[in-house]
């Protein structure tokens, strides 16, 4: 196997970050710089047509590209430490909680880096009215977590999941994104400094 990889960028930490918490070495690492246009090559191209990282190369030749599809394949090959969930409804509450982070949190606080950071001036149709639109939903977002972390260890309950991974990345990236994390939110400070300090967030 193959893993196509954007170094810093938070889909493909995300990747690595699994890897590691499965104790599973990472395939041969093939590096795209995204600062560089890599991704935007015909050769990449050919890889994902969308252009988009990580992507995990199959040794049939098959290309999984989206984070989510490559941490499912590495669980079903490698089930333990189960991190999508061990039954029914602990697989949809980390499913719910996942997809909640993903599609909140996380999407508000990359909109406002790919439309409002100098750095992606060049890659992006930078549109600054959609990153201040995302920013104002930053908090809500956040107010959601730091509710459900209020009662609970981790996002989904007493285990770490895979919900924790995107969560994490998702507030690791407010920093070069130029959003605080209001001092209030005191359960989500605490989490994310238990799980910003496991050895996976080295990856």
């Amino acid at each position: 196997m193959k893993l196509y990889d954007g170094g810093r960028a938070p889909n493909p930490r995300r990747v690595r970050i699994f890897f590691a918490e499965k104790g599973v070495p990472l395939p041969e690492l093939v590096p795209v710089d995204i600062t560089r246009k890599e991704h935007l090559t015909p050769e990449f191209a050919r890889i994902n047509p969308l252009k988009r990282l990580p992507v995990l190369m199959l040794d049939d030749g098959t290309a999984l590209a989206e984070t989510i599809a490559i941490c499912r394949y590495l669980e079903s090959l490698h089930p333990q430490p189960v991190l999508f969930g061990g039954d029914a409804k602990a697989q949809a509450q980390i499913e719910m909680w996942n997809r909640r982070v993903e599609l909140g949190l996380f999407t508000s606080v990359m909109s406002v880096f790919r439309h409002s950071h100098p750095s992606m001036a060049e890659l992006e149709h930078q549109v600054p009215e959609w990153a201040e639109a995302s920013r104002e939903q930053i908090d809500d977002h956040l107010l959601i977590m730091d509710l459900q972390l209020a009662g609970n260890r981790f996002l989904s309950g007493d285990q770490f999941t895979v919900a924790d991974i995107t969560a994490g990345i998702a507030v690791d990236f407010m920093k070069p994104s130029r959003v605080r994390l209001p001092e209030e939110y005191a359960n989500i400070r605490r989490w994310h400094g238990e799980v910003s300090a496991r050895p996976s967030w080295k990856a």
